[in-house]
């Protein structure tokens, strides 16, 4: 038996890994609408290995697209700080497929790397989550925090039904701290913390004009060219050292779009 969850996880590490290739077994590519099924099959077979590890307190959750897999394990105690574990099970899709050297649902390893659709974003990622919760249940009996895990399947296409997911579980998914399991390291033997992240802001803007060209001897300074208000507006998204100037942008747009010249 090992004693520690390091021990743990060097003694189980051949399972850890013929575990993570059934995931990644799975074809589930959230953009096709082909793959909803493997989507489903997904969701539960990380469901079932969730149970498998300790927790109990585990479901998959629907969504208006593919479903969620939300699980906590509270044991910790109120006082205790709680970690909110976020992650994706959905893949790109994997055309051109006759680029891959080996089949992309097929994990194969070469060196020591494993090679699949999903092993780097983000099935692997999660997983190292999943198994360092199983290594401290199955060798301390308890974690040393609360832990909430989420699972999406939709990140890979914009993850449309996240936030009226959370919206509406709010309360449930209160936590301390967030963590993203959907970054990267800087080399092989070079561990990285990620400490935040920026978010996207889609924006589409219309800038209305004259309705026909006005010369630039008689007009050109007195009524803006389109072209002009666009750029400068552009320009205002960050400053000059890169701070986002997208809260500037809006406001300075805001008043105009409402006279209907935004």
């Amino acid at each position: 038996m090992a004693a520690t969850p390091l021990e743990y996880v060097r003694v189980h590490r051949d399972r850890f890994l013929e575990e993570l290739k059934a995931l990644l077994r799975i074809p589930s590519i959230s953009t096709l609408p082909e793959h909803k099924d493997d989507m489903e099959q997904a969701a539960q077979w990380l469901a079932d290995h969730i149970r498998s590890i300790g927790i109990s307190d585990v479901q998959v959750m629907p969504t208006a697209g593919h479903p969620i897999v939300y699980a906590e394990w509270l044991g910790a105690g109120p006082d205790a700080p709680t970690v909110l574990i976020y992650g994706h099970y959905d893949v790109q899709p994997v055309d051109p497929v006759e680029e891959w050297h080996t089949p992309p649902f097929e994990p194969t390893i070469r060196g020591d790397t494993l090679y699949a659709r999903g092993a780097s974003d983000d099935k692997g990622q999660l997983f190292v989550h999943l198994k360092a919760i199983e290594a401290y249940l199955h060798t301390q009996g308890r974690l040393p925090l609360n832990i909430k895990v989420l699972l999406e399947g939709e990140e890979e296409c914009g993850s449309p039904n996240l936030a009226p997911f959370i919206q509406k579980h709010a309360q449930r998914l209160q936590a301390d701290v967030a963590l993203i399991s959907d970054t990267h390291i800087l080399e092989p033997d070079q561990p990285s913390i990620v400490y935040s992240l920026r978010g996207l802001s889609y924006i589409e803007l219309t800038v209305q004009g004259p309705a026909h060209d006005l010369h630039s001897g008689m007009y050109g300074g007195a009524v803006d060219n389109p072209l002009h208000v666009l750029a400068r507006l552009i320009a205002a998204l960050h400053d000059a050292t890169g701070r986002c100037g997208c809260a500037r942008f809006l406001r300075r747009c805001a008043p105009a779009e409402r006279r209907g010249t935004c």
